[in-house]
């Protein structure tokens, strides 16, 4: 199975609109981070569309090894 880049050892901390679609890389080779630019076209890793519930600030994984997509669970801590 194919392992995605790790675009940094940190999350991306950002203010998301609810109700609003967002795409996010998962593979890692968007120039776009933490969102697809359709980098991904190279390899098998789709990237992942969601939403937020409320206008607030969230942290978007950005080493891309987070078991809950899209957001931030810490692993980036044991890379």
């Amino acid at each position: 199975m194919e392992q995605p880049v790790c675009a940094q050892k940190a999350p991306f901390k950002l203010v998301l609109e609810a109700g609003k679609d967002y795409w996010w890389c998962a593979c890692g080779r968007s120039a776009r981070q933490p969102f697809c630019d359709g980098s991904h076209k190279v390899c098998a890793i789709v990237p992942l569309k969601f939403s937020v519930p409320t206008t607030t600030d969230y942290w978007l994984c950005g080493c891309k090894m987070t078991a809950k997509p899209p957001f931030c669970d810490g692993r980036h801590k044991s890379l």
